[in-house]
């Protein structure tokens, strides 16, 4: 058969890739800071539309004269005498730019993420999230004491009911300025007309999780700095999409092969806490990492498979459910229909007779001479997935996944280096481990009120493992219990590196070499 690839065009019968009942987000590369600001314009509209009244691009010159007009108006001093001073605050401070520090191609996508009001000065075009902040807000939304929690502390210092700054607030600097700078734009008047309805998440344990993270971080809304809270924040959201999609990836062809969502979660990922690409733990680490990788063609496939059905259920007007199309799937799926049949005429009806240097009908008609000649449905799966389409979802989900896990920096869940010597592999930075300590030394009274308490580093290691799914010590783990002294070395190591990072981010100091007294301690405790 040619190497040529099949090229569909978007729009091509049932070719759609996203499916917003398995996972909202496209799965291109983001940017966290831009799907921060775009969830906090769901936020903050109750994900109604939103249309600016700005017209044109946002420039930095722009910015500074509405900070001049704001001086003009007794709101601050100083704007005008320094607007060098002005314009370095606003690119260090304020701004999240794309192409920084090219004459040419810099632009403004957005101000930062330390308010509600961030979304309201944003280069539309330069702010594209592929859809990430509406699988986060989806799972926000099944947790209406979560949503309100943080619509609140986002909020703070802004009345949307009287559309007023409120004087008194205890904020910063940074925040002070985006409230003043945001207040001043206005938006359309339109119709409230709700994007789409969000539907129920797919994984609800996950969703589940996520809320009750971002509800433990609420509770230190007074305790924490405003950029400390932010920061993270973004961690949590980054590292929960990253969760979420790799489990998704590990589930789904699971769901559909038992035709239930009702199934077992049992994913796991080793982590290797050394910062030491050549550890002995590293190898473990990689081999999750690349388990998850070349399932990537199963995922796409059994994406594929849910979208024709669905499809085809709406088109009749029936019950189009996720959990009605994975038990078709399973049980009811008529791969001989005359519908996938349509399908794939109209996909070859597109392609030309003969093309020595275009994929063609005999090309086509190549690529499914194995399968059974009436398995129409088989054949149209393997169409799309080995389609471009089908093909440039590979690199989309590399991309995503190394986006939001934050991948070689302080906030990674993944590491690698430009060696093939050193490929992808599962780790804990600095600043998630922070983030995930100061939840799980939070431990809910019977009275549903929360305390603080101290953990063994073994506790610590555990709490994560339970939680997460990723393994620091895996000597407990049924698929290393044949481990030799080589697994052995490896997770002892790798617990060695845990305690070396919590003392570098200050949460543990040896006080004795008696376990009993080796404690991780909370950083803030909480007075309920």
């Amino acid at each position: 058969m040619s190497a040529m690839i099949l090229k569909l065009k978007r729009g091509t019968g049932v070719d759609a890739f996203m499916n917003k009942d398995i996972f909202y987000a496209e799965g291109k590369a983001v940017t966290l800071d831009r799907v921060l600001t775009n969830l906090f314009m769901k936020i903050y509209t109750g994900n109604q539309k939103y249309t600016p009244a700005h017209r044109g691009e946002y420039t930095i010159e722009e910015l500074k004269g509405i900070l001049n007009l704001l001086e003009e108006a007794g709101e601050l001093k100083g704007a005008k005498e320094n607007p060098e001073a002005v314009e370095d605050w606003l690119r260090s401070s304020l701004l999240e730019l794309v192409n920084r520090g090219n004459v040419v191609k810099e632009h403004i996508a957005t101000l930062k993420p330390l308010h509600l009001l961030s979304f309201r000065v944003q280069n539309a075009k330069f702010c594209k999230d592929y859809r990430a902040s509406e699988q986060l807000y989806l799972m926000l939304n099944s947790s209406p004491e979560v949503m309100n929690g943080l619509r609140k502390y986002l909020g703070k210092g802004y009345d949307k009911e009287t559309k007023s700054i409120v004087t008194g607030e205890k904020l910063d600097v940074d925040t002070t300025g985006l409230i003043h700078i945001a207040n001043t734009q206005k938006q359309r008047k339109t119709a409230n007309t709700e994007i789409e309805k969000p539907t129920e998440p797919f994984l609800k344990k996950q969703t589940e999780l996520f809320n009750d993270d971002i509800r433990r971080l609420l509770l230190y809304k007074d305790k924490l700095p405003r950029a400390v809270f932010i920061d993270y924040l973004r961690i949590l959201c980054g590292f929960h999409l990253c969760l979420y999609i790799m489990k998704v990836i590990y589930l789904l062809p699971k769901m559909i092969s038992a035709g239930t969502r009702d199934i077992e979660d049992d994913w796991s990922m080793v982590v290797d806490l050394t910062d030491n690409l050549d550890s002995v733990v590293a190898p473990y680490a990689c081999r999750d990492v690349e388990r998850m990788e070349n399932s990537f063609g199963q995922y796409i496939r059994s994406t594929y498979m849910a979208d024709i059905v669905q499809k085809r259920l709406k088109d009749r007007g029936a019950n189009s459910s996720i959990d009605e199309v994975l038990r078709i799937l399973k049980n009811d799926t008529n791969r001989s229909a005359e519908y996938f049949e349509i399908q794939l005429a109209q996909i070859r009806s597109t392609l030309p007779d003969k093309d020595e240097k275009e994929f063609d009908r005999e090309d086509f008609d190549e690529m499914l001479q194995y399968f059974p000649k009436e398995d129409f449905f088989g054949k149209l799966v393997h169409v799309l997935e080995k389609s471009n389409l089908g093909t440039y979802q590979y690199q989309y989900l590399k991309n995503f996944i190394d986006k939001v896990s934050m991948k070689n920096s302080p906030s990674m869940l993944l590491a690698d280096s430009r060696s093939v010597r050193h490929p992808r592999r599962g780790v804990i930075g600095s600043k998630l481990l922070e983030t995930m300590v100061q939840l799980l030394v939070l431990r809910e009274k019977s009275n549903g009120q929360y305390e603080t308490h101290s953990l063994s580093i073994d506790e610590l290691a555990a709490g994560i493992r339970d939680r997460y799914g990723l393994i620091i010590n895996g000597l407990n783990e049924p698929r290393f219990a044949d481990g030799d002294v080589a697994v052995n070395n490896a997770f002892h190591e790798n617990m060695e590196a845990l305690k070396n990072k919590l003392r570098q981010i200050g949460f543990y100091t040896d006080m004795s070499d008696a376990c009993i007294l080796q404690k991780i301690r909370p950083r803030y405790n909480l007075d309920n």
